[in-house]
């Protein structure tokens, strides 16, 4: 398989799935075709791939099959192409999930847009970080760890 091909087609659409989230209008079918075009897809793309690879239809690069049950078994396969591309997918639709939490979580309790872009590259770029920075905001914000910590 060509995994730069695959890792530079999914990492393109995320980063414009993520443009979207930042700048654009966030109505109803916009955040619907993020949820389902932006974060379904990738996760589709992710299944297609891993489903074969754990059962050795695709080779990755790491020799053979997935293992999951130890660091150094999963550390071989981050370091093989196949697993790094499957294994970033795996970061870039999950996420995006989360950014789409943040987001319509942030409009619903009124937060400006400009409070929220520098949140979303935190979570785009260092995932928990970006949710834990979120949570604090909100946590200061509405002074209720229930309220500011259980999704909906």
């Amino acid at each position: 398989m060509n995994w730069d091909l695959i890792f530079t087609i999914t990492n393109n659409y995320a980063l414009l799935m993520w443009l979207i989230l930042a700048f654009a209008p966030r109505s109803h079918n916009i955040m619907t075709g993020l949820f389902y075009g932006g974060v379904g897809l990738l996760a589709l793309a992710y299944a297609l791939i891993v489903i074969p690879m754990t059962v050795g239809l695709i080779d990755g690069g790491s020799g053979g099959s997935l293992d999951f049950s130890s660091l150094s078994a999963i550390q071989q396969l981050l370091s093989s192409p196949g697993g790094a591309t499957v294994g970033w997918i795996h970061y870039l639709a999950f996420d995006l999930f989360v950014g789409i939490w943040v987001a319509r979580n942030a409009d619903k309790y009124g937060f400006a847009r400009w409070l929220q872009i520098p949140i979303l590259a935190f979570v785009l770029m260092l995932g928990p970080l970006g949710l834990v920075l979120y949570l604090l905001l909100r946590f200061t914000r509405h002074n209720k760890v229930a309220d500011a910590v259980l999704p909906e």
